[in-house]
């Protein structure tokens, strides 16, 4: 069997109870983003453009719809004979195991799938975040430093230093600590999630960790300050560029916002390094006489004979004439009727707001679930 040098495993197992309504009835990677996308696209995408051919997706939580959108991977270039996507469920085993109880034991669940292809080193990736990144710059990096593990970081504000696992580093980015969510964080270097180890070792620090009965199974809390006090070289890997952790309503909706800011760093239409994702093959958009749109992100199907500005339209969605949409996300197939405002919202997918309606998120983002029927004024 041909050896592969890395091997990437995308954790997207997780419930999202925090995106609330939109994780229901499906897991979090899969929630609709930026009008064509799901979330899981662009840690595929990342894969594929990094030349990386062997992807393991960790799956638990609701998989059906993300098992479904996957398939075997051909939109990502991932349909492969030896290597391409795998989609990797936890299963009964010897020891009675089953449900993957933390980051670090699902892939230790799947060390014999990453034995197969006999890595020298193996991507871990969050399958829940919105960026671009060359993960091949981050090997060379983690080549360069002669590193046990690298740690992808980015500069994050002192107050929002504490939702996050902190690297303390020395000038030459060595991490000397790691602080899970700090109360007082020494430094504004956040963990991105996205890990590179050197295989022999992250595979014995994994044995080690599943023996330990008071381990709660999981890189950030466990196997990085295990690495650490055992005296492994761990690296930082600074990343400049656009990322964003979509874990609750509002960063999903400033995430869309930030898709129709010039000034933004992040760029879908950049044909050197495209998002791939599932067409749903609707028509085209229909953009009517008395329509007016600005700065929005309109997609295939969807008609407009109202008004619509800043704001991003999933396919399918139907805005009628004197209908208003601002500063919101309207998933596929919905409707906004006559009349009716839609501000500061995200509406899922099949919702109606009928005629002369009002959904305005004045103080805070307001979620519409699924298929729900919106009769009256709702205003937040």
């Amino acid at each position: 069997m041909m050896k592969k040098e890395m091997v990437a495993m995308i954790l997207a197992g997780g419930q999202g109870s925090r995106l609330k309504l939109l994780t229901k009835n499906n897991a979090k990677p899969a929630v609709p983003f930026g009008g064509k996308y799901r979330i899981i696209d662009f840690p595929l995408s990342n894969c594929s453009n990094s030349g990386i051919d062997t992807v393991g997706v960790l799956i638990q939580y609701k998989p059906r719809i993300l098992n479904n959108y996957l398939g075997i991977g051909r939109i990502w270039d991932l349909d492969r004979n030896f290597g391409g996507i795998s989609l990797l469920p936890p299963f009964m085993q010897e020891n009675g195991g089953f449900w993957y109880k933390g980051t670090a034991n699902s892939i230790y669940q799947n060390i014999d799938f990453i034995d197969d292809y006999d890595p020298e080193y193996v991507l871990i990736l969050s399958g829940d975040h919105i960026y671009k990144m060359d993960y091949n710059k981050m090997l060379s990096y983690h080549k360069e430093r002669n590193a046990d593990a690298t740690i992808a970081v980015i500069d994050v504000s002192l107050e929002e230093a504490s939702r996050f696992g902190i690297m303390n580093v020395k000038v030459d980015n060595e991490i000397y600590e790691f602080e899970e969510k700090p109360e007082h964080p020494k430094s504004t270097l956040a963990s991105m999630g996205i890990y590179i180890f050197n295989w022999k070792e992250l595979k014995k620090a994994l044995i080690e960790d599943e023996k330990n009965e008071n381990s709660t199974n999981d890189f950030g809390k466990d196997i990085i300050p295990k690495l650490l006090g055992k005296g492994k070289k761990l690296v930082a890997y600074p990343f400049k560029g656009y990322w964003k952790d979509v874990g609750t309503i509002e960063s999903l909706w400033e995430a869309n916002m930030d898709l129709l800011n010039p000034k933004n760093k992040f760029d879908i239409f950049d044909n050197d390094w495209k998002i791939y994702s599932k067409s749903l093959n609707k028509p085209s958009q229909v953009i009517g006489e008395n329509a007016v749109i600005k700065n929005s992100l309109i997609t295939e199907g969807c008609v407009i004979n109202g008004t619509v500005e800043n704001s991003v339209l999933f396919s399918g969605v139907l805005v009628e004439k004197g209908a208003v949409v601002k500063d919101s996300v309207v998933m596929v197939n919905s409707v906004i009727s006559k009349g009716a405002t839609v501000e500061r919202c995200i509406l899922g997918k099949n919702v109606l707001v009928k005629e002369n309606k009002k959904v305005n998120g004045k103080s805070k983002v307001i979620l519409i679930e699924e298929d729900r029927k919106v009769e009256d004024d709702i205003i937040k």
